[in-house]
């Protein structure tokens, strides 16, 4: 079977080595990652989905801030494993921040109270769509990803920093760059016992 939106969507991979060598240029990778934003569905429509894309620089105050943040929480005898970490996700290109703008889930509560409950589950179907988007349309173009979740440890600082309002929420961080080694195996639990077909 050929398909080639499976075939891409083979390719996405938690991938922690990662380096700084320049894949696309930086309007490219703002263009690839602008036509995720604007092509991903969400409930009702809403586009409740807000991202920040963090380059140079930018990309390493992050994982800088992130690491300061832990050293404050974490042993020190028991922090070197989560310095190699911080110096792991640094060593990429870039870090794409996703967050869900509360003020839009507010505003279908308010509109549908019928669903008002369900609107803050369908806000995180939508940023896992977005996630798992960007994330398959990087793997295409050669970069390794993983998704991390440092929220809501670093929320404040990355809220200051890059001057995110404050009905933005902090979901997820995807730090990204050139993949320098595959994969490892990935193992399948038997699909007879998660695909059910009735006839």
């Amino acid at each position: 079977m050929s398909n080639e939106f499976l075939d891409a969507v083979k390719k996405r991979r938690s991938i922690y080595a990662i380096s700084k060598e320049e894949i696309l240029s930086d309007e490219k990778l703002e263009a690839l990652i602008g036509e995720a934003v604007l092509h991903t569905p969400s409930s009702f429509n809403s586009q409740s989905a807000r991202v920040i894309l963090l380059l140079n620089e930018q990309h390493n105050k992050l994982w800088d801030l992130t690491q300061e943040t832990l050293k404050k929480i974490v042993p020190a005898d028991s922090f070197e494993p989560t310095a190699q970490k911080m110096a792991a996700f640094r060593s990429g290109y870039g870090t794409v921040l996703f967050f869900e703008d509360q003020s839009v889930v507010q505003g279908l509560q308010e509109q549908f109270p019928l669903y008002q409950e369900n609107f803050p589950l369908w806000s995180l179907h939508s940023t896992g769509m977005l996630q798992h988007v960007i994330w398959t349309a990087l793997a295409t173009e050669g970069y390794g990803a993983s998704l991390q979740h440092y929220n809501p440890l670093i929320d404040e600082q990355v809220a200051k920093e890059w001057n995110a309002p404050f009905s933005w929420k902090l979901i997820a961080q995807m730090p990204f760059g050139k993949a320098t080694m595959p994969a490892g195996e990935k193992t399948f639990q038997p699909l007879d016992d998660r695909l059910k077909v009735f006839k």
